[in-house]
């Protein structure tokens, strides 16, 4: 009896998990699980090749092998066995980098809490590993991908110090897979100053005047300064125990062994910061501190260009979608932003900023400011060679260069336009299938009738 009751159990066990793979499988579909595409050796021919680190080459060829790009030009030549495309009337590009997102980290924000892995508790999260907490199989890598976009920043959110953001190719079964840099920079949401102080249900927003804003700002600064002596402080006294282990083993904390390499500046620190004046307050903490600083953000970094281009601190820009701070700006300022951080020599890049369903319009907010004073040529590069720079990965990716990685879309028309169609797509040289929930949805209800 007791060997059937427990055939019993493992049989109903077996069985809740056949129905459990069945309902992820009914929610997720084939076409949103990760397809890591075809490999092999390819030849793109007869394209309109925009290398945008060089000049457009008409009528070239791109040789993609062993994942890279073997070679480029009028005058490459088609190995013996490569897969031929026909690029005639077709545009090869880049692809695209989205550098502040939250790819992986949030599926469903409202109503799911099982899908949302952006957000610690706690204030102080610097030993968070953004690389750890990504999905593979969100359905939101394939409808970002399909548009171009090969390469994203991954990054947390929560609290005062967020964790650690990771840089991810959009392509692999598993976090491994899809690593690009596993821990690329600290993120860190600087103090601002804000009279806003909470929201009274039935009420409204409760404010506190500015005086006690600038006070409570300064506050929250001067703690985060102390978490970063602390930091420098546990470095050392670790790097002591290293030279010498006859003195005391020092305690481990892990939260802030994890911020040892940032205050020292020898990796970035992601700021998320937004306006003119919280901006000058992190060049300031940026310069005592001495470390490498990034904002994400940046909806009124073209009011401090000059400030930011003599720092030295790039943007990652996330607000053109956004209102204006200011009533009193123009409407339309937000997308003029790129080109006056331009004019005024800061390095910068366009982001979305999104946490993974919108980052598929990634060329589309590059094409708004390029109808705002961007060039066309500098659009194109601030979602592929800009951010490839910031993010310091340009040695592999960002442009088309003989010896990087085959990060390569094949487009009808200009990829920044709406109308364009990607027709053929690249990660890591592998082709990646079109396919998404919404090309599945697609064809399963283009020819139905209506009764």
């Amino acid at each position: 009896m007791r060997s059937i009751s427990n055939m019993s159990r493992f049989s109903c066990f077996f069985l809740l998990l056949a129905f459990l793979a069945l309902g992820v499988l009914g929610q997720n579909g084939p076409a949103d699980q990760n397809k890591t595409g075809l490999a092999g050796t390819f030849a793109i021919t007869n394209a309109t090749i925009y290398t945008v680190s060089g000049t457009v080459i008409e009528k070239g060829t791109v040789v993609i092998s062993n994942g890279k790009i073997a070679a480029v030009g009028t005058n490459a030549a088609v190995p013996s066995g490569a897969l031929e495309i026909d690029g005639t009337g077709m545009n090869v590009y880049p692809g695209m980098i989205d550098a502040g997102t939250a790819m992986g980290l949030l599926e469903i924000g409202n109503g799911v809490e099982g899908t949302v892995d952006n957000a610690e508790t706690g204030n102080i999260n610097a030993n968070a590993q953004a690389i750890l907490a990504i999905n593979p199989h969100t359905s939101h890598i394939n409808v970002t991908r399909v548009n171009g976009i090969t390469t994203v920043l991954s990054r947390p959110a929560s609290g005062l110090i967020s964790g650690q953001s990771a840089i991810i190719n959009l392509n692999g079964a598993t976090q491994s897979e899809m690593e690009f840099v596993s821990h690329f920079a600290l993120v860190i949401n600087f103090p601002e100053i804000s009279t806003f102080a909470g929201f009274t249900p039935g009420v409204g927003p409760r404010l506190i005047d500015f005086a006690a804003a600038v006070k409570r700002r300064d506050n929250r600064l001067k703690d985060l300064k102390e978490v970063f002596h602390a930091a420098k402080r546990y470095g050392e006294v670790r790097d002591a125990y290293a030279k010498d282990p006859s003195l005391p083993v020092p305690d481990t904390d892990l939260k802030m062994a994890a911020m040892v390499p940032y205050v020292r500046g020898e990796k970035p620190i992601l700021f998320n910061v937004q306006r003119a004046r919280d901006i000058k307050g992190l060049i300031a903490f940026a310069d005592e501190m001495k470390i490498k600083a990034i904002i994400l953000g940046g909806r009124e970094a073209w009011k401090v260009g000059d400030e930011l281009s003599k720092a030295s601190i790039p943007v990652i820009y996330t607000e053109i979608h956004s209102n204006p701070s200011v009533e009193d700006d123009p409407y339309d300022v937000l997308f003029e932003a790129p080109s006056l951080m331009k004019k005024a020599g800061v390095s910068f890049c366009i982001s979305t900023g999104d946490n993974g369903a919108a980052v598929r319009e990634l060329p589309y907010q590059a094409g708004l400011a390029s109808a705002f004073g961007l060039s066309k040529d500098d659009a194109l590069k601030s979602v592929t060679l800009y951010p490839a720079q910031i993010l310091g990965i340009a040695d592999r990716v960002g442009s088309i260069e003989a010896g990087k990685d085959a990060n390569i879309v094949v487009t009808k028309g200009d990829i920044l336009e709406a109308t364009t169609n990607v027709e053929h797509l690249f990660i890591g040289g592998r082709k990646i299938p079109l396919t998404s929930r919404h090309t599945e949805f697609f064809e399963a209800f283009k020819d139905r009738k209506l009764p």
